[in-house]
């Protein structure tokens, strides 16, 4: 358990296991504590490190929230990246982590090997005509206007989060992991202000660099869930395999698969993560 500088922040982050960097990165309500239960799952075959993004939990801000574009939180990932190791990565990014994913890889391609968007809200590259382009940033202006709890009551109707077709597969798949998921909705609440003033709306404004997704040396790979099928992260990532000319992977659970379904989502994602001989 370590603090990374960098400008404007320092950086919470923990490194566990053996063998090449798997970087995973959160959504941004969440924090690394997400993956307390796909880690244990992983680290057999890589060197697991989390971390909470700048603004959220155990993370420090120098100065006053402000907006964070995904372009900074990329940078920030570069950083920790040089710090924990100096080789190209395996990273995996779920939600706003996801869109930080992205942009990591498409900035910065030497420092990634292989990567797993999970359900990023590319809300940008839904049809034009498509309401649930703007629904996040309703569902901001919202908050703004009303406060915390009517802004996450606007963003969890925006986001689809309260309509599930498929509730069974929703259930966590153990006691421990039913403990963990009742564990992150306390740490979310003590996020919520700053996700809502300062993550939700770059994160959905954020467009993928489709061109230089398909143009990197890195394996690219957008995933969904298969319990979130109708909301919106689940939709937009839809969107983005399309642009990229790939169908998406399916992940066990919803959109927070890895937290309800740790022992299936880690084999999923470790078969995702692997890398092909010769590659970069």
């Amino acid at each position: 358990m370590s603090y990374l500088g960098v400008p404007g922040a320092e950086l919470y982050y923990e490194v566990s296991g053996a063998g090449p960097v798997l970087l995973l990165i959160s959504g941004g309500t969440d924090d690394a504590r997400d993956f307390e239960g796909v880690v244990p799952l992983l680290q057999d075959a890589f060197t697991v490190v989390a971390y909470d993004c700048r603004g959220l939990s155990r993370s420090r801000l120098d100065g006053d929230p402000v907006d964070v574009p995904v372009e900074v939180h990329a940078d920030d990932a570069r950083r920790l990246l040089h710090a924990v190791g100096d080789g190209p990565a395996q990273v995996f990014g779920s939600s706003s982590g996801g869109q930080i994913a992205l942009s990591l890889t498409a900035r910065h391609p030497e420092l990634v090997r292989a990567v797993v968007a999970h359900e990023p809200p590319a809300v940008t590259l839904l049809p034009d005509g498509d309401p649930r382009r703007t629904a996040l940033a309703e569902a901001r202006a919202v908050h703004a206007r009303e406060g915390v709890r009517a802004g996450m009551a606007a963003f969890v109707a925006a986001a689809g989060l309260d309509r599930v077709r498929h509730p069974g597969r929703h259930a966590p798949e153990s006691p421990r992991a039913a403990v963990n998921t009742q564990r992150r909705l306390v740490r979310m609440e003590r996020n919520l202000e700053y996700f809502l003033s300062h993550v939700v709306g770059p994160a959905a404004d954020y467009v993928p660099d489709v061109d230089a997704l398909s143009s990197v040396p890195a394996r690219v790979t957008v995933a969904v869930g298969d319990a979130s099928e109708g909301q919106l992260a689940h939709a937009a990532g839809r969107a983005l395999a399309v642009r990229l000319g790939r169908e998406p992977a399916v992940l066990p659970g919803g959109h927070a698969g890895f937290v309800t379904h740790p022992t299936a989502f880690a084999r999923v994602l470790r078969a995702l993560l692997a890398v092909r001989p010769g590659a970069v």
